[in-house]
């Protein structure tokens, strides 16, 4: 697989997940709603920040053990399949009915503006499903020849970079999008787009060499 094949593919599965409704995006979408554009655009910017984060930890981490261990690639990789397959078995058979933009708590943020970054910073680093997550999803887009850590990072900052763009959608149409992510059929369906592309990685995780 080319730098190029890789990356397309990365950026429609990652597309994909960003599309797919969670705490982040509940939080954007409480805080545009109840707090305005301003205070929502800073918490998108946090939640971004936090991937930025997870990502670079994640790529020196993980980069280092994937350079130095055949051994580590053996198990991040089987490790990584399992976690694959299981999210993606859950979403397909077990799909979410609602979303529900109360899922994200109400907060008075002391300190101002700012703190809105802050909580969508701590709402993503304190999630530890993201940084699971990327130790699973993200090796199995490395081209054969590439340096782990610097394109595992490129990798989480194209992540960040679709996650603000989307959170610039949901703040500038608040309340439609808010509206079509409560039906239960389009929650259904995203989840169950979404599970069968984690099987379909898992298996390519599992199938895939040093």
């Amino acid at each position: 697989m080319s730098i190029v094949q890789a990356l397309a593919a990365y950026v429609v599965a990652a597309g994909l997940l960003t599309l797919t409704p969670g705490l982040d995006t509940a939080l954007i979408l409480r805080t545009a709603a109840v707090e305005g554009t301003r205070r929502a655009g800073l918490a998108a910017v946090g939640v971004v920040t936090g991937c930025l984060v997870w990502g670079a930890a994640v790529a020196l981490g993980l980069g280092a053990l994937l350079s130095a261990s055949s051994l580590a690639f053996t198990v991040l990789k089987w490790a990584g399949t399992a976690y694959l397959v299981w999210l993606g078995l859950g979403l397909l058979f077990r799909p979410r009915q609602t979303f529900e933009v109360a899922m994200a708590p109400t907060v008075r943020a002391a300190g101002g503006d700012v703190a809105w970054m802050r909580r969508g910073l701590l709402t993503n680093l304190l999630n530890p499903k993201v940084g699971v997550f990327y130790i699973s999803f993200l090796p199995q887009f490395l081209p054969a020849g590439v340096a782990p850590a610097p394109f595992i990072f490129l990798l989480a900052a194209i992540h960040a970079g679709l996650g603000l763009a989307w959170s610039a959608c949901l703040i500038g149409a608040t309340r439609p999008i808010a509206g079509v992510l409560k039906r239960p059929a389009v929650v259904r369906w995203l989840d169950r787009v979404t599970g069968v592309v984690f099987l379909g990685f898992g298996l390519r995780l599992a199938l895939s060499r040093r």
